[in-house]
């Protein structure tokens, strides 16, 4: 069982410590699997004792959601600041197709990291319920990002929304599905054409 005094570290070596926990519980949930993983291994790859892992984190599942928050970061931080760089005129194909090479990048680099992560979230309620919020709060920063540049569809959140979840089935169908019969370019070019007539201030 854990500490019920879980600490927030302040000091840059603490901070360190927390650090590598998390990264070691991120490898090896991506080699072993969660329920394969336990703490005592965690603290042996972050290359501190059990008792100091208990110091910042109540459980294993702490630890995970922990993992969960960077590799969303991860995904979105590049996203909202390429947006943050748009100029006008705003070229909305282009910039669909460059997000979209991005999260598809994104994908292959952490491949088995979010086979994780999505098995996790349909078994697991405290992760699904972060990635839900995540979903939340990613389409409304999205969506603030769109307005400070002038995108303006009607129904952003909605639309947003749908947007999100093609390029995130394109992603899943390139890196994971590749379906033989399917042409991947055709079906990018789609996404991007649905996404971009969705996305256009006279939609």
């Amino acid at each position: 069982m854990g500490n019920a005094e879980i600490r927030e570290p302040k000091q840059k070596r603490s901070i360190e410590k927390k650090r590598r926990i998390v990264e070691a519980g991120f490898k090896l949930f991506c080699e072993k699997g969660y329920y394969n993983t336990n703490t005592a291994e965690i603290a042996k790859e972050a290359g501190v004792s059990t008792g100091i892992v208990y110091n910042y984190f109540t459980d294993k599942k702490d630890i995970f959601l922990d993992a969960i928050r960077q590799y969303t970061d991860g995904l979105t931080k590049p996203m909202y600041a390429m947006m943050k760089e748009i100029h006008t005129p705003i070229d909305l194909t282009n910039l669909i197709h460059q997000l979209i090479a991005m999260f598809v990048k994104s994908h292959y680099i952490t491949k088995s990291a979010h086979e994780e992560m999505m098995a996790m979230a349909h078994s697991d309620e405290a992760v699904r319920e972060y990635f839900c919020e995540f979903e939340m709060n990613t389409a409304k920063k999205v969506v603030e990002l769109m307005e400070g540049v002038g995108i303006t569809p009607s129904n952003p959140n909605e639309k947003v929304h749908i947007a999100m979840g093609m390029i995130e089935n394109l992603c899943h169908e390139i890196v994971y599905h590749q379906h033989d019969y399917m042409n991947y370019d055709t079906m990018t070019e789609e996404v991007v054409r649905a996404v971009v007539l969705m996305m256009s201030n006279e939609s």
